[in-house]
């Protein structure tokens, strides 16, 4: 079995998405890690706040951020997964503690 280490995310969705859709998107990436043994300890929709700068032509965007429990080796292809994702427009993942 791996070593579970706590990791935190925090995405920028595309104004695009609806208030209401956020939730679908946090499901999507939290069966991605249950699906690679970890698990999402807790999200957090931070709402949607100005840019200051247009990042992919949005001036505007929703964000989110999760805590969560994941293999080191699992790390590297779920931010590959997050980059091709077009609700996501931003991300990052930091290794706590």
């Amino acid at each position: 079995m791996a070593v579970l280490r706590d990791y935190e995310l925090v995405m920028i969705l595309s104004p695009e998405v609806e208030d209401s859709a956020v939730p679908t998107v946090l499901e999507r990436v939290g069966k991605y890690v249950q699906s690679h043994g970890g698990e999402v300890v807790q999200a957090d929709n931070w709402g949607r706040r100005k840019f200051a700068y247009p990042i992919k032509r949005h001036g505007e965007g929703n964000y989110v951020r999760s805590q969560l429990k994941l293999a080191p080796e699992s790390t590297r292809e779920l931010e590959s997964n997050l980059r091709v994702t077009e609700e996501i427009l931003r991300h990052l993942l930091i290794r706590k503690g």
